[in-house]
């Protein structure tokens, strides 16, 4: 047994797009797992995303009001399919952040963040793997606009894709 996972991060929707592209949808209701590490900036957004994803696993960002806290945490640890996930927004400046996420999510085999906007695929130095999906809506000063899919299987993560989402 397997779990596919969709990640997705910093969707700021409506302040920075109307709507997600077809192409997250598509993989968001094909995904057995969504995990949005977020900045969603809209809770028409979530109420979209529980509707839409058989299971979802979501934090709230630095841009998500309020009325995010009752609903969603700042920090969620999970174990799916034998791999130990923490999920989690903001993991600081880029350097030395492998080493604060070995100090700050010492149960966790895999950490799933966001708030950058820039995709990120790392190994700490005790072994935790680190992915960041990017922004579907928002690119920054990345050539694309991105997310992420992943399998989980049997205490192991593989077929790790960076998706690049074409330029409106």
């Amino acid at each position: 047994m397997s779990t596919t996972v969709t990640l997705v991060s910093d969707t700021h929707v409506p302040q920075r797009a109307k709507a997600l592209p077809a192409a997250v949808w598509e993989a968001v209701e094909s995904a057995d797992l969504v995990v949005h590490a977020g900045d969603w900036n809209g809770l028409p957004l979530l109420d979209e995303f529980e509707r839409r994803a058989k299971c979802l696993l979501a934090v709230r960002g630095n841009n998500d009001g309020p009325e995010f806290d009752d609903r969603l945490p700042l920090v969620s640890n999970e174990t799916v399919d034998g791999v130990r996930l923490a999920v989690v927004h903001q993991t600081g400046d880029r350097k030395g952040r492998e080493e604060r996420a070995d100090h700050d999510h010492p149960d966790a085999e895999l950490i799933l963040f966001g708030h950058s906007h820039i995709p990120w695929d790392t190994v700490t130095p005790e072994g935790r793997r680190m992915l960041n999906p990017g922004s579907p809506t928002d690119r920054r000063r990345q050539p694309n606009r991105t997310f992420v899919t992943l399998t989980l299987d049997r205490g192991t993560v593989r077929d790790v894709i960076l998706h690049h989402l074409p330029l409106d």
